[in-house]
């Protein structure tokens, strides 16, 4: 079965839409688990994608939707999806930073947190993401590894610190050479900037600055005439 859906897929049949489990043991005549079995070995492959409530689909077409106006987690989104998602954590440390201290509403010389990592999906340069933390509240994470957790997930744990809210502003802008290179991007691809402040009963815990590659990120909105819109960040996977 998995070889013959695996020269299906090479064949171009399933461009439009992939057959799913019922489908697919009627088909064959097959167990659900074996059925599963094959397609595991087909998403390992990358020859399917499948995420969260939504049918699998060939690779290649793979987003990762995130929505605006709630809180979410990137990390969240690329294992909902289906992707292994790693860091490479570049620093961890406790420093002064006067204009990322001002974005938390404190003092300029108050010692922050600072964890800086290059996110990735199945092992792909996605994002830069810097977060700073005020290091009365998040010192506790210095002895956090951060090459495959949540930051969001840290903070509760170790600190005792559940966001609640915030706001961000996303826009595009051009990376440094030095950013492209980390990304594994040319110079003709943009990227898009997130600047988030997450906060805990409206106080400021975490102002984060995330630079993501323009060819695996956009904006999707939904709307109606009786609610408006509802929007979503998409991150496109590239195989």
């Amino acid at each position: 079965m998995q070889a013959d859906l695996e020269q299906r897929v090479a064949d171009g049949e399933f461009l439009d839409i992939f057959p799913g489990e019922l489908e697919l043991r009627a088909e064959y005549g097959v167990s659900r688990h074996t059925v599963r079995e094959a397609l595991r070995a087909l998403r390992e492959a990358g020859m399917v994608t499948a995420e969260r409530g939504r049918p699998a689909r060939v690779g290649g077409t793979q987003e990762i939707m995130q929505p605006i106006g709630a809180l979410y987690s990137l990390f969240e989104s690329v294992e909902s999806a289906d992707q292994h998602q790693r860091s490479v954590v570049r620093r961890l440390d406790v420093r002064a930073d006067a204009f990322a201290a001002v974005r938390l509403g404190l003092e300029e010389s108050t010692p922050l947190v600072y964890l800086e990592r290059l996110r990735l999906a199945d092992e792909q340069p996605l994002a830069l993401d810097c977060a700073w933390m005020p290091a009365s509240i998040a010192r506790p994470l210095l002895e956090a590894d951060f090459s495959h957790t949540a930051l969001y997930d840290e903070l509760a744990d170790r600190c005792h610190v559940r966001l609640t809210g915030g706001h961000e502003q996303i826009r595009a802008v051009i990376p440094t050479a030095a950013q492209r290179r980390l990304l594994a991007i040319d110079e003709h691809t943009a990227a898009m900037r997130v600047e988030r402040t997450g906060t805990a009963k409206n106080v400021a815990v975490e102002w984060r600055t995330t630079l993501i590659r323009g060819d695996r990120f956009s904006v999707l909105a939904e709307f109606s005439a009786r609610s408006g819109y509802t929007v979503h960040l998409a991150t496109a996977s590239q195989n």
